[in-house]
């Protein structure tokens, strides 16, 4: 018998898909999205679906525009949708966009795609005239007021600080005298941030038009061909049998979302909406449900292939490929990801709880025979990035592979309208999705433009190996806070722009390796989003869940809070990122690995038995000697952890005998 009521027009799954929407317009300015009808949701549904097609085309090597040809049309797309799609006052409903709306659209579409008739006019005059100028000013205003409706007023303010220093740096207070400059005209600071390669239409904007927005359109098409419901039905065959195993579940399924999503918030409400249920009616508390969701979304971010959008420009400013990158990233996100794992099982454990039983899981070969189909695009662009072809090149190939894919199977199973129509709703999304990732590397290129042209990158570098003495550490640690607190009011991408111009160059002066260097600065900028008290995982989490956000965000930060050691492993061990021999890379990897479970058990108080309060601490130190990678601490890290294993191994025997 059916249990549809008449009249019902949503299914559960529907409802939590709504809940999900509703969350992220509350908690995450990039997804406030205004709604309106009629001709005006055919436009921007049109223009975003030019959008797609637009970079498609490109990435098909039809024709080769020049770059800037490329980022003018890009950026020129990313305001038109901005202007249109975000409110300047938060109002998300009414007819259509305001006159003002259209005025900054109209400022936008002939400030920017100047770049792209005028180009090489001014190149070939060298000097910029007043219509060049007037048409920077207009642009810069423009991705300003963009960047405050689509990301959110933090980063727009700290634009306007950068390039108010770019006019009066001759005029700092005494006590910031080692960063006053000589201060540069109206003329100067426009060439740098509008016509140089350095400022808007710089690096950050470029990958934006190339690889960012391939890999977000491809994670719009997985998304709509099914592969949210195929991570789920494999996460619950890996870890659902196991103790504690709906909370294991929602481990492997951000893990494995994030392998495509690359992004904290979305992770948390592509997979809260129903792990966050399902741990709760298993015994799990409902903040700590909240929390695991908030802190196992943010690994997405760095869980390869599809890594968070600044993990491309990190590629650009090291010259390396990205496959090197991916490379890199995949033993931290394994550990990071380790620690929760023995978290949630020692809760589930301390809870009495048992295992999820066999008839609510489908068997692994059904999920796979059904769903398959789903890892083919994926396991496409981990090979061609791993035989060296450009990313362009594999997120291309990736999204073509996923239409055929999906077209054959639409084809078997007699539903190939609804798959040619899932097709066209992927396009619309991926121009959409794109928008706030892309207004992002436009501003930070002109926070870039005015940190190279007054050297205040280098400046500050000094000032930071001052301070910290020429400690490697602590010019680490100081690092890390400047991360966390650009990341409490910028998103990721932003954040990361910013810090590995002024952050990341002290660390390799002092000899770090450069790729450990920028892997530090932005593992922290992603986990920055896990941070209180501005810690928007874990907002959205708790958004979902109902719970209070303070709560959610500190209990969050616990759970990942071996997380946050494992960055100042890459300073000691780069072999952790696969630099080195096999040797060290596989002591390194052991030791890492040894650490990290002892630091997550520590953190439950609990080792085969409660730990009291001097062996907890003692515990801790063990596992740090272990993560920090020297043979004496690593030896002394052994010594503990074993001493302590077998002392309370020995104690649970006693007390069962």
């Amino acid at each position: 018998m059916s249990n549809e009521t008449p009249g019902t027009t949503n299914t559960p799954e529907e409802i939590s898909q709504e809940k999900a929407a509703e969350v992220l317009e509350q908690i995450d300015k990039e997804s406030s999205f205004r709604k309106f009808g009629g001709f005006w949701a055919k436009v921007v549904t049109f223009i975003a679906i030019a959008m797609s097609v637009y970079h498609l085309v490109v990435a098909s090597g039809v024709f080769f525009p020049t770059q800037q040809d490329r980022q003018s049309v890009h950026l020129t797309f990313l305001l038109i949708l901005t202007f249109l799609l975000y409110p300047a006052f938060g109002k998300k409903k009414g007819s259509g966009p305001s006159f003002f709306d259209l005025v900054w659209l109209a400022c936008s579409v002939v400030s920017s795609l100047y770049i792209f008739f005028y180009f090489e006019e001014f190149v070939i005059r060298a000097t910029p005239v007043p219509r060049d100028i007037w048409m920077g000013v207009a642009l810069i205003v423009c991705v300003l007021e963009a960047t405050r409706r689509s990301v959110g007023k933090e980063l727009m303010i700290l634009a306007i600080v950068f390039l108010i220093y770019g006019f009066y740096g001759q005029h700092l207070p005494e006590f910031l005298g080692e960063i006053a400059h000589r201060g540069f005209t109206l003329r100067r600071i426009i060439w740098q941030t509008y016509l140089s390669s350095e400022g808007v239409f710089g690096i950050a904007l470029d990958i934006s038009s190339t690889y960012i927005f391939l890999f977000v359109l491809f994670g719009a098409f997985l998304a709509e061909t099914g592969m949210g419901a195929f991570i789920k039905d494999f996460a619950m065959c890996l870890a659902g049998r196991t103790i504690g195993g709906e909370a294991k579940v929602a481990i492997v399924t951000c893990g494995l979302m994030g392998m495509i999503n690359g992004s904290a918030v979305g992770n948390v409400a592509a997979t809260g909406t129903f792990t966050i249920p399902m741990m709760r009616l298993a015994g799990f508390k409902p903040v700590f449900s909240a929390a695991l969701v908030a802190a196992a979304g943010t690994g997405g971010m760095i869980m390869p292939p599809v890594m968070g959008a600044a993990s491309f420009i990190m590629a650009e400013y090291l010259q390396m490929h990205y496959s090197l990158i991916m490379l890199a990233a995949a033993i931290p996100a394994i550990l990071y990801y380790l620690s929760q794992y023995v978290y949630v099982h020692v809760e589930a454990r301390k809870l009495g709880m048992s295992r999820v039983s066999s008839e609510k899981i489908t068997p692994v070969t059904t999920v796979l025979r059904h769903q398959g189909y789903m890892v083919v695009p994926i396991a496409l662009i981990v090979y061609l990035l791993v035989i060296g072809r450009t990313p362009l090149y594999a997120a291309f190939y990736g999204i073509v592979s996923s239409i055929i894919v999906s077209s054959v199977v639409g084809v078997w199973q007699g539903r190939f309208t609804e798959t040619l129509k899932s097709y066209v709703r992927a396009l619309e999304q991926g121009g959409r999705q794109s928008v706030s990732v892309g207004v992002a590397c436009a501003v930070g290129g002109i926070i870039n433009s005015i940190t190279n042209l007054s050297g205040l990158g280098f400046t500050l570098g000094n000032a930071i190996v001052s301070l910290a003495a020429g400690s490697v550490f602590f010019t680490a640690f100081f690092t890390t806070i400047l991360s966390i607190i650009l990341g409490m009011g910028l998103p990721t991408t932003a954040c990361y722009i910013i810090t590995a111009t002024i952050a990341a160059p002290p660390l390799i002066k002092l000899g770090v390796n450069p790729l450990a260097a920028h892997m530090f600065v932005y593992y922290f900028a992603c986990l920055s989003n896990l941070t209180p008290p501005v810690a928007i995982a874990s907002y959205g989490a708790a958004g979902l869940s109902g719970q209070n956000p303070s709560e959610v965000g500190w209990a969050g930060f616990r759970i990942a809070l071996a997380g946050f050691v494992i960055p100042f492993t890459f300073i000691y061990a780069p072999a952790l990122l696969f630099v080195g021999d096999l040797l060290s890379i596989v002591l390194a990897t052991t030791t890492a690995t040894i650490g990290v479970v002892a630091a997550a058990l520590a953190m439950q108080s609990y080792f085969f038995a409660p730990l009291n309060t001097p062996l907890r601490l003692l515990l801790f130190a063990g596992a740090f000697c272990l993560i920090f990678p020297e043979t004496y601490t690593d030896i002394a890290g052994l010594c503990v952890v074993g001493g302590i294993a077998l002392s309370q191994k020995l104690r649970l025997l006693r007390k069962t005998s």
